[in-house]
């Protein structure tokens, strides 16, 4: 294989020649007669009441080769549940929702809570799950997608091309990983992956030494992307974080489960564009500083789990070492924008890159401070050890709710 489809230890797949979604779906509808295919929505109610959501649910309902699409729901009452049932009804695939807040799935959720078997918080990660396993229970798929409900440049050849490392009998790949350039409105976007997540990588490297775990996570074009499909097996036994780091944990999984020659990326978007977090809440919390922290807290725990020694004083070490690198990367980044005459902020990508570094000492801290926290989910094999019927039951309370009276 040439160096142009090999971006480190993974498969690279470029859309080189701007192929129509018509004649991918030509395929993908082929595909799905050896490799029945399905997507998973994870959503906040709020997500219906905008415009991505509704045009994204537009374009799927043109999707020839779904077999079956999960929808998550969190943040929803009664009326806002049958709101939801209403909002995508016009979906011609089978489809169904999990009313995450009503009572048939919070009484499940209590039983292995009791269990320690419950995602700790909730959020997305703990929306994902629910909906993973469902989808095992249903068990009408052998590959299955996950993308975000805020893209407002979604165009359904986004999953065809997703899927399609997957789909295709003739290939035998385990995972497949969405990337695209994150550039709108005149400007570069994906803060979180530029001047975070890439030069941390480097980072540990420096500090820590040499390691093939770091080396793949580098791999990927842009490892924080929401857009991933896996075959659906791979559910199974993956253990996922409840929070911000369920990208990077993701990958840390199936890093552990499978080959680096089982796992692939694949370029969805010439364009892309989704909701876009603030640096921090009014209390100095949540956005890009919570998922910042989240996603140090994930790297810093697998890197324990692989015996790496992770003290006090290397913390420091790791922001001093981390600054000069994202300085240096944004100093490239300028440039990068200068010749495709994009506008560069430098005030904010410095007060990011200061408000990261930060991040790095408090997920440091978090790290050594509280290490019994539980950092994954439970994997489904494990909870179907302890509750052998829970699969079963959740796909009994999800068919109440969706076709039964709420």
């Amino acid at each position: 294989m040439s160096d142009f489809f090999q971006n480190g230890v993974i498969t690279n797949f470029h859309n080189l020649t701007g192929r129509t979604t018509e004649s991918l779906e030509k395929e993908m509808v082929q595909f799905a007669r050896k490799r029945k295919m399905g997507l998973i929505l994870p959503s906040l109610f709020s997500e219906l009441e905008g415009p991505a959501l509704n045009h994204i649910v537009d374009e799927l309902a043109k999707v020839p080769y779904l077999e079956e699409i999960v929808i998550g729901l969190d943040r929803a009452d009664r009326d806002q549940f049958l709101f939801a049932r209403d909002f995508f009804s016009r979906l011609p695939q089978r489809h169904r929702i999990l009313w995450n807040d009503g009572p048939r799935l919070k009484a499940l959720d209590a039983e292995l809570d009791k269990e320690g078997l419950s995602p700790s918080e909730p959020g997305k990660g703990r929306n994902v799950w629910f909906c993973t396993g469902y989808t095992l229970a249903s068990d009408r798929t052998s590959c299955v997608a996950l993308h975000d409900c805020d893209i407002v440049t979604y165009e359904r050849g986004m999953l065809a091309r997703l899927l399609y490392p997957l789909a295709n009998p003739t290939f035998q790949y385990e995972f497949c990983k969405g990337f695209y350039a994150r550039v709108a409105n005149n400007k570069l976007n994906g803060r979180v992956g530029r001047l975070l997540v890439g030069p941390l990588l480097r980072s540990l490297q420096q500090v820590y030494g040499h390691s093939d775990y770091l080396e793949y996570l580098s791999s990927f074009r842009y490892p924080l992307s929401g857009e991933f499909a896996m075959r659906t097996h791979v559910l199974n036994n993956i253990k996922i974080p409840g929070d911000w780091g369920l990208e990077i944990g993701v990958l840390s999984e199936i890093y552990r489960n499978y080959t680096t020659r089982q796992s692939c990326q694949a370029e969805i978007a010439h364009n892309y564009d989704h909701k876009h977090q603030p640096l921090s809440e009014e209390d100095g919390t949540g956005g890009l500083r919570r998922m910042s922290n989240d996603i140090v807290q994930s790297l810093l725990r697998k890197l324990a789990t692989m015996g790496v020694s992770l003290t006090s004083d290397s913390f420091r070490v790791l922001k001093a070492t981390y600054y000069r690198n994202a300085l240096d990367m944004m100093e490239i980044y300028s440039h990068e924008a200068s010749m495709n005459a994009l506008h560069f902020d430098q005030h904010s990508e410095e007060a990011a890159v200061e408000m990261f570094t930060q991040a790095i000492l408090e997920a440091g801290q978090a790290f050594t401070e509280r290490p019994n926290d539980k950092p994954f989910i439970p994997s489904w094999s494990r909870v179907q050890s302890a509750f052998p019927d829970i699969l079963q039951r959740i796909y009994q309370a999800v068919e109440e709710d969706n076709e039964g009276h709420v």
